[in-house]
């Protein structure tokens, strides 16, 4: 668990907005928790047969099969996302939404993570990653890697700022 509390409802509103609700390909969220991002992105719009949720802790994973009977809910390590997600997905995901604390990892694993993930992602697709830190979670001068910022979300605790990496 990365987050002292749940992530709020704008940081969370904040984060589903990059997905993109026409599609119809999968949409992965990366450490789910309670399901603050994952009820987000149903009330954008997303269609929860589309989720694919990677969560660790099996807890966690009982709470959202419960929570979301019409997701699939992966209980795995998403810091080795091939291995958790090489029988799931039969078409490349439309977005990856990530509440895992990145900041916490060494930059080795999450350029590693980034990379698993653009493997995954339709091309141009967005991996959306929120932070507590007051610098990017992953660089913004990866080459061939869009990046964008939201503006920092005061009303969430602690404050925190959304990135969005898109691979060009």
């Amino acid at each position: 668990m990365g987050a002292v509390m749940p992530s709020g409802r704008i940081l969370a509103r904040t984060m589903a907005q990059y997905v993109d609700v026409a599609s119809t390909d999968p949409v992965i969220e990366l450490g789910p928790g309670t399901g603050a991002i994952t009820n987000a992105l149903i009330e954008h719009g997303v269609d929860p047969k589309r989720l694919v949720l990677v969560e660790y802790d099996p807890g966690f994973c009982a709470l959202l099969r419960d929570r979301y009977p019409q997701a699939t809910v992966v209980q795995g390590d998403a810091y080795t996302l091939r291995d958790s997600l090489w029988n799931v997905l039969s078409a490349r995901a439309s977005a990856i939404v990530s509440g895992l604390p990145l900041v916490t990892k060494p930059m080795l694993t999450r350029l590693r993570l980034i990379r698993d993930a653009f493997a995954t992602l339709a091309p141009g697709a967005p991996f959306v990653q929120f932070t507590y830190s007051v610098v990017p979670p992953i660089p913004k001068s990866l080459p061939g890697i869009s990046t964008e910022a939201s503006e920092r979300i005061w009303m969430n605790l602690p404050p925190a700022r959304v990135w969005v990496y898109r691979k060009r």
